[in-house]
């Protein structure tokens, strides 16, 4: 006989949890998490009532095969043993990944053997009956043995062909239906392969099969089809901030009233254990209740400041993804380890943290989570010193966070729910094309205003070489042919002695002209410092802002997993002939969550263009305003009786035309917003970065990154 393949290293499933089980029991020898192949798999493979095996897969019907060479597999890994070549088998499942099939083996024992076995280790029968030569019986005994009829009865694929003894009616291939769920059921429990999913992670996969975890504390109330917000039975004593209400639509039902947060005055601290450090201002502000009849100003919103550092937003981060596994929470800024101090990154990062806790204070259950409140409420440094390690040693919610989820009955529909799920994942992925592609154009529509700054800049300085006709520095570059001697101009008459711009002394036509024509010149450059200012710091906000809604597809990628998951096991429990009710219960509970995320992006995503597109129309109209204004200023002093008055006085030499050597017209690199957490191109490496910022420093022509500022 021919040598057997190599077979996998491992079952596909076992050597996925060993490998996990191990490398995490080496950093921890307390995780286990369910991983451990010796306990939670092996315990997946029995049935409830102590059983070795699912009386499903017993009565199965396979198709019938033999055994190519001998295999000795690992029973902990659900693997056949004893398998000789030559013994009878019945294949259930032939492809069950990574090359390795679910078996039947009829060995020596009474009893046969199901497990997994190399796809290669084994061949059909019914292959060998479709040789010409070749003729296979009809029927084989369930209880003979496998060996004795290996010598008779088959021949390996490959060998001489001989004819054998019995009826020469070919098998027929049996059809055993869709496996998948079967093979799971059996094997697994129900539970899906993939133990890194959201459907997973989140605790919905056990609630669906399960139910709450009865060591949750305190005790979670049950779901069925009868229960309703109206009719909820008795909660168990769960805090209010533990109770999640979804009302028809599905949408959250918020409990507590929308408010703002600002992030402000960071300053830089040092600490004899952790280093320096920068402290932000974190200020709440409520907006008072007032009578509609009163007509009185409103009152000022409360207050309540608090002063946090980066880490203890990563306290709450990991606090709130934790306990609220079921909802979609915004991304936390990444963590920066050079040029942290730098004023640019400083005012960067607090944007993008007053950004991220504004979007968390937003969604309706977050917005009254119990750390979030502590977060913000706490003013006493010794208090949160001794509370915030206790939120991190809270154990994941899991499946009680959908066991303390609350919905009126029959609040989905499943046909709606699958398109929905399949229209919103279109859509996210479509607007978060739409913003990268938006933020793009953006920073180009920035840099046309930086230019449009020099190009405004440029005019002044030439409109005052005119008048004065002093040439301008570098002029050549900008097509402007420059002057080869260096005389004064009032000997060679381009300007008189009271500074106008003639050959005539005491020209006071031309007089009122030069000054007017200066004062055109010197608004040229307030326009030019506008355009600068607005890039640099009003559109750099906005380019800031358009990270927040950036990445929809990847922010709610974990919900629509759990939403597709949890379909999949809905209406495996509603197929006709196996119902079960509890399951079918605890899927819409499920399903209510995502789809009141769903709804909450909606609403979210409304005021988010809304604001941005608004404040982007200010921003303009706020630019070409202080613009228009300045522009209407300069034409007055063309038009009597401000014109006339130019007159009374010799010209007094403008302040810029000290620049006209020297003109301003390299304009410093534009500030770009820093990377988003999801943003395809990470940050440049710090070496890269030191380099470009030296380069500018000895004047290189390479253009700076777009983090040079940050980091020089």
């Amino acid at each position: 006989m021919s040598k057997p393949p190599a077979k996998p290293p491992t079952s596909s499933f076992a050597a996925f949890l060993n490998a996990l089980s191990w490398s995490r029991l080496r950093k921890d020898p307390d995780f286990d998490a369910g991983l451990n192949s010796s306990s939670a798999w092996t315990e997946a493979l029995t049935t409830p009532e102590g059983g070795d095996e699912d009386p499903l897969l017993d009565a199965e019907q396979g198709r019938p095969a033999r055994a190519l060479f001998t295999f000795e597999g690992k029973p902990e890994f659900r693997e056949l043993t004893a398998v000789q070549a030559g013994d009878r088998l019945d294949v259930l499942r032939e492809e069950v990944g990574d090359g390795w099939s679910l078996v039947r083996h009829f060995g020596s024992d009474t009893k046969p053997e199901v497990g997994l076995l190399p796809q290669s280790y084994y061949t059909f029968t019914i292959d060998l009956a479709q040789a010409p030569e070749l003729e296979v019986p009809l029927s084989h005994e369930r209880a003979r043995s496998g060996k004795e009829a290996s010598s008779s009865s088959i021949t390996p694929r490959g060998s001489p062909t001989r004819q054998l003894e019995g009826p020469t009616t070919p098998l027929v291939p049996q059809t055993t239906g869709e496996w998948f769920p079967s093979f799971r059921r059996s094997l697994l429990g129900g539970k899906q392969l993939n133990r890194f999913s959201s459907f997973v992670t989140s605790g919905a996969e056990e609630f669906v099969l399960q139910g709450a975890d009865d060591k949750e504390p305190p005790s979670t109330p049950g779901h069925d089809r009868q229960s309703s917000v109206s009719s909820v039975i008795d909660d168990g004593g769960l805090s209010e901030a533990d109770k999640h209400f979804v009302e028809a639509g599905p949408a959250w039902k918020p409990k507590v009233p929308p408010f703002r947060i600002l992030v402000h005055s960071p300053s830089k601290r040092t600490s004899m254990l952790s280093g320096a450090y920068t402290m932000y201002s974190i200020t709440s502000l409520f907006s008072l209740d007032v009578a509609e009849d009163d007509d009185s100003p409103p009152p000022s919103p409360m207050r309540i400041t608090v002063y946090r550092r980066f880490s203890h937003f990563v306290v709450l981060h990991t606090a709130l993804t934790r306990r609220l596994p079921g909802i979609a929470l915004p991304p936390l800024p990444e963590k920066q380890y050079a040029g942290r101090f730098n004023d640019d990154f400083v005012e960067a990062r607090r944007g993008d943290l007053e950004r991220y806790i504004g979007r968390v204070v937003r969604h309706p259950v977050a917005r009254y989570a119990e750390v979030l409140t502590f977060f913000l409420g706490c003013e006493s440094e010794i208090e949160w010193r001794k509370q915030y390690p206790q939120y991190l040693s809270y154990p994941p919610a899991g499946p009680s966070f959908y066991a303390h989820v609350f919905h009126p009955a029959f609040n989905v529909d499943s046909d709606e729910a699958i398109e929905s799920v399949d229209r919103f994942d279109a859509h996210t992925r479509a607007v978060g094309q739409g913003v990268q592609g938006l933020r793009n154009i953006y920073g180009k529509v920035r840099q046309a205003n930086i230019e449009m700054s020099q190009a405004q800049r440029l005019m002044s300085y030439s409109l005052l070489s005119l008048i004065t006709s002093k040439p301008l520095a570098q002029a050549s570059m900008a097509g402007i042919p420059e002057e080869e001697e260096d005389i004064n101009p009032k000997q060679k008459g381009h300007m008189n002695e009271d500074g106008a711009w003639c050959w005539r002394e005491g020209c006071s036509e031309c007089l009122k002209l030069t000054k007017a024509m200066q004062k055109t010149s010197e608004t040229l450059q307030n326009v030019a410092d506008i355009y600068d200012d607005h890039a640099r710091r009003t559109q750099l906000a906005t380019h800031e802002a358009l990270k927040s809604v950036a990445h929809p597809s990847a922010t709610y990628a974990g919900v629509l997993e759990t939403h597709k998951s949890t379909l999949v096991r809905y209406h495996e429990a509603t197929i006709n002939g196996q119902e079960n009710e509890e399951v079918a219960a605890r899927c819409e509970t499920v399903l209510n969550t995502t789809m009141a995320e769903f709804e909450t992006y909606h609403d979210q995503k409304v005021e988010d263009f809304t604001a941005l597109t608004t404040e982007y129309l200010d921003g303009e109209i706020a630019l070409y305003e202080q613009i228009l204004t300045r522009l209407k200023a300069a034409r007055r002093t063309f038009k009597p009786p401000v014109y006339d008055t130019l007159a009374q006085d010799a010209r007094q030499p403008s302040m810029y035309e000290r620049e006209l050597e020297h003109p301003r017209l390299a304009a410093m690199p534009l500030s770009q917003p820093c990377p988003h957490v999801f943003d395809s191109a990470p940050m440049r490496p710090v070496s890269v970065a030191i380099q470009e910022g030296v380069g500018i420093l000895l004047g290189s022509p390479a253009r700076a990154s777009v983090f040079g500022k940050f980091w020089s």
